[in-house]
């Protein structure tokens, strides 16, 4: 959920976070539960649609954030693929062993992954973590002082990354960063760790006063700078998925890739 680059704005990004959120899970549960590996390619699609067409990021950026669905697809179906079970031996080389069950478990494996992580992307891609954390507050009745714990955190990241980066430049200016070994690495985790730990310690303590001073723990009734609210695009978030995902499940029905329809090992 980055807010640094740039990016146009669409339909996406104005659904309603906590809704976005439960679809998207809800479509996690549903993967795990299909079998069909001719559906897992169609929903496959329609994910890959929504995440390239609609997260209205530069297809520069959305190319280079695909390429590691090749990389996951692979590792995921490969060792499926390499060493599973099957009755119908395509290919055996040693422990390698490659038959048509293995072979399409594999793939469904892998399109699985790839499914995950293109929901995963849509999702982080088009919700700002602000709004979030509001609807969770709002929609989902999350309690403040953890929505607002989680946001503070959340700002205090680049704060952090910010002292690393001048501890580092120190060290580098003393000749500590020069030295190597076991005993260096230790010693350089040491330099590291205490001034940052301190630090967030002291940081911690004085967020969690000033939420203890504008009682964050026990206001039931608060307002809220922004007011996150239900839309049309939630609508049509919903009817995207269930309209397409049913028109797929009919497509594997009546016009199957693969005449195997349950991959599951009997």
């Amino acid at each position: 959920m980055q807010n640094d680059f740039s990016y146009k704005d669409t339909w996406l990004h104005h659904i309603n976070p906590s809704l976005k959120l439960i679809v998207i899970i809800l479509l996690f549960i549903g993967v795990l539960l299909i079998h069909d590996i001719n559906f897992i390619i169609n929903f496959t699609i329609v994910a890959f649609i929504l995440f390239i067409g609609f997260t209205g990021h530069p297809h520069r950026r959305i190319l280079l954030l695909s390429l590691p669905f090749l990389l996951v697809f692979i590792s995921t179906a490969s060792t499926m693929i390499l060493f599973g079970k099957g009755e119908i031996s395509w290919f055996k080389w040693g422990l390698i062993h490659i038959t048509q069950e293995s072979f399409f478990r594999g793939i469904h494996i892998g399109f699985r992954a790839i499914i995950f992580a293109a929901l995963g992307l849509t999702f982080a891609l088009t919700t700002r973590p602000v709004f979030l954390f509001y609807s969770l507050m709002q929609q989902l009745k999350l309690k403040p002082k953890y929505a607002y714990s989680f946001m503070a955190g959340m700002r205090l990241i680049p704060i952090m990354m910010e002292e690393f980066q001048t501890i580092r430049n120190a060290m580098k200016v003393r000749g500590v960063e020069s030295k190597r070994g076991i005993r260096a690495f230790f010693g350089k985790f040491i330099t590291y760790s205490i001034p940052l730990l301190s630090q967030s310690i002291r940081r911690a303590h004085r967020i969690a006063v000033a939420m203890e001073a504008k009682r964050f723990s026990d206001v039931k009734k608060r307002t809220y700078y922004y007011a996150i609210s239900f839309s049309r695009n939630d609508v049509f978030f919903i009817g995207y998925f269930t309209i397409l995902l049913l028109i797929g499940f009919y497509l594997a029905i009546q016009y199957p890739y693969f005449s195997i329809h349950d991959i599951r090992f009997n």
